[in-house]
């Protein structure tokens, strides 16, 4: 039996709560909000500006195929997960010297956008917000491996959920302080601004300690797969046998390994993974041109949307750390998948009624209550499946999964919009929520729908 297991079984209301005040739980905040900055600056805030800029609803919706890049970082995980970057890897670590040299790439790309308009030059504005995706999905690579391997599993759904609270103050700041100062000083100025505050990441990561993790530098060479190959490649020169001999540990074994410790279960638990939320990425795409459009002001949508979200959220994030470390993952997870899919037909709901405050208030407090406790759930749930000896490799392959799928279908949501309207968009993003909800009653009933809760998903190594 899993140490996870045990401790589930031991642990009481008082002692789930107590997980926060856990050194390394309090951390994740700050990277959290490094993590969180980026992200609305190349989604709903910036289908804001492109809104006001006079682009189209399907424009807009395309303009979100940017996000693909957060779904294919697995192609560059390996890269991030084996690689020491030259001279910076020594001073800082491997962990923390890949997130440093990916938050100077996020801060390149959001002034790059500033100095760009969409009027003129929304090609550039594309490359700039694509170098912004690609250096925030890289951070987040390096970002959960630090997680991950920072402390025990047991306190994994406590690190979620303060990294998730971290998370949403990034979001406050680039969703709201991004409207009030592109209210007062315009959207270039909002954008030099969270260039920024993205400091706070670079400082964060020079002062938290790297993960205590023993790393062999040809950890590769103890890979059965690597010894038979270099075994049966003696004929071939060192160069081609020792890169292809790192291809197969850093590539191939985190993905052989995740399917021979789960068996046929893998499959499921990768359909799982892709479809969990799709729900609230392809209703979050239309969320920002639908307050715009029921003729909420940019000032009444930071109010509630944006700082009001983000309590509500935080609260349903300590909400989802608390259950999990109380009852194990899937019982949360499942509670999660229902409540982010149900809330959505709130919004249907808003836009029967058009400009109403008290409505909007409830629909985001739902909305974001539901996402931060199945976002918490979820995150805990996806680290339960990764092995110590491929944490930012297997931990990339499934959040790549988790939005690939629902970014595509994102993409179409203007059209969706244009041609049936936002009731019946909402009433779709709904149902699209359904096969979560199934396939986590499946797994449940399976007896071990997240093996680590019963034997041996993560290595204890």
């Amino acid at each position: 039996m899993s140490s996870f297991k045990l401790f589930k079984a031991q642990m009481s209301w008082r002692e789930a709560v107590r997980v926060y005040r856990q050194p390394q739980v309090l951390g994740m905040l700050f990277l959290g909000f490094a993590a969180g900055l980026p992200f609305l600056l190349v989604f709903s805030t910036l289908s804001a500006w492109l809104t006001e800029s006079g682009l189209t609803r399907s424009a807009i919706g395309f303009f979100s195929w940017i996000g693909i890049t957060y779904s294919i970082k697995i192609f560059w995980a390996p890269v991030v997960d084996r690689v020491p970057l030259p001279l910076l890897d020594r001073w800082l670590g491997r962990r923390r010297s890949w997130m440093l040299l990916a938050q100077c790439g996020i801060i390149i790309g959001l002034l790059g956008m500033a100095g760009a308009h969409p009027e003129k030059s929304v090609e550039v504005i594309a490359l700039f917000a694509l170098l912004v995706a690609f250096s925030s999905a890289t951070q987040d690579v390096a970002l959960d491996a630090f997680r991950i391997e920072s402390i025990d599993q047991e306190f994994q759904a406590a690190m979620a959920a303060t990294y998730i609270g971290g998370y949403r103050l990034g979001l406050l700041v680039s969703g709201a302080g991004a409207f009030y100062l592109a209210t007062f000083w315009g959207w270039p100025s909002a954008y030099m601004g969270m260039a920024a505050c993205m400091l706070v990441g670079v400082v964060t990561v020079l002062i938290v300690r790297e993960p205590d993790i023993r790393r062999e530098t040809q950890r590769y060479m103890q890979e059965e797969r690597v010894i038979r190959y270099l075994e049966n490649s003696a004929h071939l020169s060192d160069v081609w046998r020792k890169s292809t001999a790192w291809f197969i540990g850093a590539v191939v074994c985190p993905f052989t390994d995740f399917f021979q410790r789960n068996g046929v279960l893998a499959l499921f638990i990768l359909l799982l993974i892709g479809v969990f939320r799709i729900s609230d990425i392809t209703m979050g795409v239309m969320a920002m041109p639908f307050y715009l459009d029921m003729g909420f002001t940019k000032i009444e949508i930071a109010n509630i949307s944006k700082v009001f979200g983000f309590f509500m959220t935080l609260g349903g994030a300590g909400i989802g750390g608390i259950l999990v470390a109380r009852f194990g993952i899937m019982r949360p997870l499942l509670l999660g998948a229902i409540m982010a899919a149900a809330s959505n037909l709130l919004f249907a709901m808003l836009a029967g009624m058009g400009h109403n405050l008290p409505m909007l208030t409830l629909v985001i407090s739902a909305d974001n209550l539901s996402g931060g406790l199945a976002t918490s759930a979820f995150i805990a749930y996806l680290s339960s499946l990764t092995n110590s000896a491929y944490t930012a490799t297997q931990y990339a392959l499934f959040s790549s999964l988790m939005t690939l799928l629902p970014k595509i279908l994102a993409g179409f949501s203007g059209m969706v919009v244009d041609a049936q309207g936002y009731v019946f968009f909402f009433i779709y993003s709904t149902m699209t929520g359904i096969p979560a909800i199934l396939l986590v009653l499946y797994l449940m009933r399976q007896g071990r729908g997240v093996k680590g809760e019963g034997q041996g998903v993560r290595d204890q190594n």
